[in-house]
């Protein structure tokens, strides 16, 4: 819903210079109903990360239980880099994957194992496309991204209620 409000005042951007009351009406229903819906999706969110409960042996395992296919999209993108062409790639790529989830084999093993591959790609590569780290090397930065917008927040609707407690103060 966010999106396609975004969209209908992206619409209204092209029209600027011709303002009449056809315009700012769907304006005056858009920005409330999204910034509300944000900020409610946002709520919503922060709850879950919050009472969120992880265990992380078990997250190894269901990693562990993919047998390497949760790299392929790495893989694809270092073979590109490589010099191997993307529709080649592409075939290695979805070849040994096909194969490995269909005879329940290891991934990693079959691509080590390809002489087409090992031919153009060194060992070191293939094995660096394999590794966990590189795939969280920013976990930290992006946790801290998303906890400090959280903090902002916080302080921002502590600040909405002293003002709302102010105003109601005020009125009587």
């Amino acid at each position: 819903m966010v999106r396609s409000n975004a969209q209908a005042g992206f619409e209204n951007v092209a029209l600027w210079h011709e303002r009449d009351i056809s315009h700012s009406s769907a304006e005056r229903v858009i920005i409330p109903d999204s910034t509300t819906l944000a900020d409610y999706l946002l709520n919503k969110t922060a709850n879950l990360i919050e009472t969120m409960f992880v265990y992380p042996k078990r997250m190894m395992a269901n990693l562990e239980s993919t047998r390497g296919l949760v790299f392929s999209g790495q893989l694809l993108l270092d073979l590109v880099e490589s010099g191997v062409s993307r529709e080649d790639a592409y075939r290695l790529v979805q070849g040994h994957a096909m194969h490995a989830w269909k005879e329940d084999l290891d991934f990693h093993e079959l691509v080590l194992n390809d002489p087409e591959i090992r031919g153009r790609v060194p060992k070191a590569k293939i094995e660096h496309a394999f590794d966990l780290k590189r795939q969280l090397k920013n976990i930290d930065k992006i946790s801290c991204a998303c906890f400090r917008t959280r903090m902002l927040l916080r302080k921002m609707r502590r600040l909405q209620r002293i003002k709302l407690q102010r105003g109601s103060d005020r009125a009587r």
